[in-house]
């Protein structure tokens, strides 16, 4: 099964860059959308074979999740039960027969880090309680966009960015809670090395130097680990600040 996972900043602006035709080559059987930015009678979107399945933050134009599917889930369901976090349409999950597969767009903590506070005390630790309490029933996929970088070899500058949005103390622990819960970041079961990233920022000339961060990521239950066939980062895919990621389980 081929799983892609990608923001897209927006997917109106991204089906002018390419979108469609991206999903149309990309034989993937799920693939998971942050930042949509859109409610379905906005985009004017279809291709053969696809279904979409939406969760649009309340707030017009902003956040939001999404799959695009060819196989149909057991059963869909929206947000985390939590209405003070499922108004921004962060969260989606689809049940399968044999594990659930989970959407998300983790608030970013903002340049003052004006919502660390939330982010490390409130959403982090619900959203983990969440997955967990998933894997009770079966094993667990979650991917999406995470805004953080985990370790230092996540990001090209990691000295210059110890205390800025998505590489603070606080959030790096965030993650170390998911792994040390049993959750496995799979790009790193098949690479060690650095320089491998997923975000840019639009600045000119940054995306071209490779001057970026790893912030999207698969990460699977323990139980999953022996069907895990690949991870791969799609650096060289346009249309977004940030490239799609996938994983493949047998």
């Amino acid at each position: 099964m081929k799983l892609i996972s990608w923001n897209v900043n927006g997917l109106r602006a991204c089906l002018k860059k390419g979108f469609a035709e991206f999903v149309a080559g990309s034989d993937a059987d799920v693939i998971c959308l942050q930042e949509v930015r859109a409610l379905p009678d906005q985009v004017d979107f279809e291709v053969p074979g696809y279904t979409m399945i939406w969760n649009p933050a309340l707030k017009r134009g902003y956040s939001g999740t999404a799959f695009l599917t060819r196989r149909t889930p057991l059963a869909v369901f929206p947000g985390m039960g939590i209405a003070e976090h499922d108004t921004e349409g962060r969260v989606l999950t689809a049940e399968f027969a044999d594990f659930f597969l989970v959407t998300v767009y983790t608030p970013n903590a903002k340049r003052e880090l004006t919502r660390l506070d939330y982010r490390e005390n409130q959403w982090d630790k619900d959203f983990l309680k969440f997955v967990r309490k998933l894997e009770k029933k079966k094993p667990v996929v979650f991917c999406g966009d995470l805004n953080v970088s985990h370790k230092e070899i996540d990001l090209a500058n990691p000295k210059t960015n110890r205390k800025n949005a998505g590489f603070t103390d606080e959030e790096r622990a965030g993650f170390d809670r998911i792994v040390k819960a049993g959750f496995i970041d799979t790009f790193r079961e098949f690479e060690t090395g650095g320089g491998h990233y997923s975000w840019w920022s639009n600045r000119p000339g940054v995306r071209e130097r490779n001057v970026g961060w790893r912030l999207d990521y698969f990460l699977i239950s323990a139980a999953l680990r022996p069907r895990l066939v690949a991870a791969t980062i799609l650096a060289d895919v346009l249309g977004s600040d940030h490239c799609p990621v996938v994983v493949e389980i047998s």
